[in-house]
């Protein structure tokens, strides 16, 4: 019960931020000056993300359970919208253009302004709120049901290697069909922090 209260909290703060600044639907609450990649630049990478195929396994399956079912856990939303914004370093308003468009429970106060939360421009501009896929689906998804259910390339992998399948020998590796990461963690970390002005702290687990 007090977290569905927690969250109706958030909903209402959500609605009376926009009641008051209308334009953060498409601006940022507290810029950073972010210089985010684009559609023009980052167009490969944000297309792997959508479609659910960046190498990142809970980060597919999520994104495929988006597509599939207009509906994803919290969590899968917090993952896809820090890989997205901090890992690829890519423009929130792409990532919540696309949330809207599939999510069965879309909320333009809660999409937008949560989207801002992840990038870091919203009401909490919390610099090291960076979320490593990896990690977190050890924790959250420690038997790998979420990721095989979604992402069916990765069936047959066990745990934990189905959340790594890039350190799998070649020959296993290549017989899998599964696509290679789009970006190693460490550089886009690197990229985000010098976008950034090298002042982020490492991210959370």
């Amino acid at each position: 019960a007090e977290a569905l209260v927690r969250q109706l909290a958030w909903r209402d703060f959500h609605r009376q931020v926009l009641a008051a600044r209308p334009a953060a639907t498409r601006l940022d609450y507290r810029t950073k000056r972010d210089r985010w990649r684009s559609e023009r630049t980052a167009g490969a990478e944000i297309l792997a993300w959508r479609e659910g195929r960046t190498g990142y396994p809970v980060i597919d399956a999520a994104m495929r359970q988006l597509s599939q079912e207009g509906w994803m856990h919290n969590r899968a939303r917090l993952l896809s919208a820090s890989f997205l914004t901090k890992t690829l370093y890519v423009d929130w308003r792409i990532g919540a253009a696309h949330f809207l468009h599939w999510l069965v429970d879309g909320d333009v106060p809660n999409n937008q302004l949560n989207w801002q939360w992840m990038a870091g421009v919203g009401t909490d501009t919390r610099p090291n709120r960076v979320l490593n896929p990896v990690t977190q689906a050890k924790r959250y998804d420690p038997d790998g049901t979420y990721v095989r259910r979604w992402v069916p390339e990765l069936r047959d992998v066990d745990a934990p290697a189905v959340h790594e399948p890039w350190k799998l020998p070649g020959p296993a590796r290549s017989a899998l069909g599964y696509p290679d990461r789009v970006v190693d963690l460490a550089d886009g970390l690197d990229r985000f922090r010098r976008a950034r002005g090298g002042t982020e702290r490492e991210p959370r687990g």
